[in-house]
């Protein structure tokens, strides 16, 4: 599907595990142009010089570009799947469990992240989780699915304060790992 904007793909995928997401026999240098080379009409200029920006929206230096993704840790072969999924500027990213597979203190780098690339690249989020802090910190509004079912649907500050279907209340009260951060406050890298 394409939006209206030409050249632009309407959605793209932020895969749970980083790893499997990215071709091991390609360069990182290929891996963000392959998207762009489906449009005849880009040139090679143009598309090295999208590839760079890929690489610095995403925190990583321009070195990477030449290794393999087995080069890299887990949070940074998943700033490398953001980078691609951003490389045709869709308007929204469909972020399944793009953390669970990382280090804690990785994975508030990786949300920070998308925070700021949703304010600069004015990004929509479906972003699909069992953990309720990332889930409560990278949402405006929740949806509980339960057996399939969306059982539940509001703001995240309602979905967590005043929760209606039991299963939600079993999510919030079998999340006691870490405390909820109020979400003015829930950067913390």
């Amino acid at each position: 599907h394409r939006s209206g904007v030409a050249g632009r793909t309407a959605a793209q995928m932020v895969f749970q595990d980083p790893y499997s997401a990215l071709n091991p026999r390609m360069r990182v240098r290929s891996i963000l142009a392959e998207p762009l080379t489906v449009s005849p009409r880009e040139s090679r200029q143009a598309i090295d010089a999208r590839v760079t920006e890929l690489i610095d929206q995403v925190g990583l230096s321009t070195s990477a570009l030449d290794k393999f993704p087995h080069e890299f840790s887990g949070g940074q072969r998943q700033r490398l799947v953001i980078a691609r999924a951003l490389a045709r500027k869709p308007p929204v990213l469909v972020c399944d469990e793009p953390v669970s597979a990382l280090d804690v203190s990785i994975q508030s780098q990786i949300l920070n992240l998308l925070k700021e690339l949703q304010e600069e690249l004015g990004l929509t989020y479906v972003f699909i989780g069992h953990g309720l802090e990332s889930v409560y910190f990278m949402s405006d509004t929740i949806s509980v699915m339960y057996k399939g079912e969306v059982v539940e649907h509001g703001t995240a500050d309602e979905i967590l304060h005043h929760p209606t279907h039991q299963y939600t209340k079993q999510l919030i009260e079998s999340s006691r790992a870490q405390p909820f951060k109020e979400r003015t406050g829930a950067r913390t890298a």
